[in-house]
């Protein structure tokens, strides 16, 4: 089995139809979405449908949950919380209902998936260190989980005593006794330093985790954030991958 496995991808429709093209390359068997199909940029409906097109496993994101006012908005900051009520206004009720039937966590018999935290999931907590990547761990029933939320791709490997390193991106080979937390960055607003789509192919018969990145027409969806009346910064920080 192949999986496909993206996360965060904010209405950046230009960044998602990007990494669909990379993964039509990967002969990819299963899609995997850790959520926050929605806010930030200009296309929320496109990106919702052309999530729905690949017929992936989808878990709730912050921003899809509060564009159906699940989740508070005191939670976001004062851009964020722009972009959620203009989320709002842009969408319709198949959307709504799509956002509102989306459930915190995913697993079957490979993985788990989570946006945030499995610890409390529905806080959306940073996962950011090791202490919290510890939490995680302690509830994870597979060996390995994926999730996004923080935008910064990096690899959590927990040995068989209990000690937890930290990647930075790039690719792991599965290792017997070993779990591992995988952050898979994000589709459509980096926050690495590396304005490229970032996205993650899991092959389970290789037992290799690898996360790519992929150039996609920032300028375009810069533009459309602009034009669209969202805030400036949310288009500007697209060039700079922060």
């Amino acid at each position: 089995m192949r999986y496909g496995i993206f996360s965060d991808i904010h209405s950046n429709l230009e960044a998602l139809e990007a990494v669909i093209g990379a993964y039509k390359q990967e002969c990819v068997d299963r899609y995997l979405c850790l959520g926050d199909i929605v806010g930030y940029a200009a296309n929320p409906r496109e990106c919702i449908e052309r999530t729905k097109a690949l017929s992936a496993v989808n878990v709730a994101g912050n921003h899809d949950w509060a564009a159906v006012n699940l989740f508070s908005l005191d939670y976001f900051n004062p851009r964020a919380s722009e972009s959620i009520v203009w989320t709002q206004q842009h969408i319709f009720d198949n959307d709504r209902h799509f956002l509102e039937s989306l459930k915190l966590t995913y697993q079957n018999e490979h993985v788990t998936l989570v946006h945030a935290t499995l610890d409390e999931p529905q806080d959306f907590s940073y996962l950011v260190d090791n202490n919290r990547a510890g939490n995680t761990f302690k509830l994870l029933a597979t060996n390995i989980c994926f999730l996004g939320h923080t935008h910064v791709a990096g690899i959590f490997t927990q040995n068989g005593n209990g000690r937890i390193d930290y990647q930075v991106a790039g690719c792991v080979d599965i290792k017997e006794g070993h779990k591992y937390v995988v952050n898979v960055g994000s589709v459509g607003q980096p926050r690495d330093g590396d304005p490229r789509a970032a996205y993650c192919v899991y092959d389970t018969d290789k037992r290799k985790i690898q996360i790519k990145r992929i150039d996609y027409d920032i300028e375009t969806a810069r533009q459309k954030i602009i034009r669209g009346g969202l805030p400036t910064f949310l288009g500007d920080r697209l060039t700079a991958g922060r």
